[in-house]
């Protein structure tokens, strides 16, 4: 895919934290329960670490008691790029941003009671956080 944002690893490793980069850009995966936006209850937009991209609204997050942020759709279908991911054994949907290719997170079609029926369970190091005004 052709991303709007395009840096080189070194331009990433500048503008990032060590954790940040190892999430975002090497799709690394933070503990559970540690997430500084796991406790976010605020009307806002939650944005791309990385390139500041709007990826969710506050008012799909649920708590799915599963550790990390949890989603139940993007703003727009076209925020966020979903790849095929078996590289734990299992295959699971990788979630990118559409924007500058960074990783978030997974989606998981197990979001019981929500009305995609979808879980964007994205690491809350990945987000950024703007509240509504």
């Amino acid at each position: 895919m052709g991303y709007r944002v395009q840096k080189s690893d070194d331009e990433w490793r500048a503008e990032l934290g060590a954790d940040q980069y190892a999430v975002l850009r090497e799709a690394a995966t933070e503990r559970a329960w540690t997430g500084e936006l796991l406790d976010e209850h605020r009307a806002g937009v939650y944005t791309c670490a990385a390139c500041n991209a709007e990826l969710f609204k506050s008012g799909t997050k649920f708590d799915s008691g599963c550790g990390w942020p949890s989603f139940y759709e993007s703003v727009r279908p076209e925020a966020v790029e979903l790849i095929e991911d078996d590289s734990l054994g299992m295959v699971r949907t990788e979630v990118r941003c559409a924007a500058c290719g960074s990783h978030l997170g997974h989606v998981f079609p197990d979001g019981f009671g929500t009305p995609t029926g979808d879980r964007y369970c994205m690491n809350s190091i990945a987000l950024g956080f703007t509240p509504e005004a």
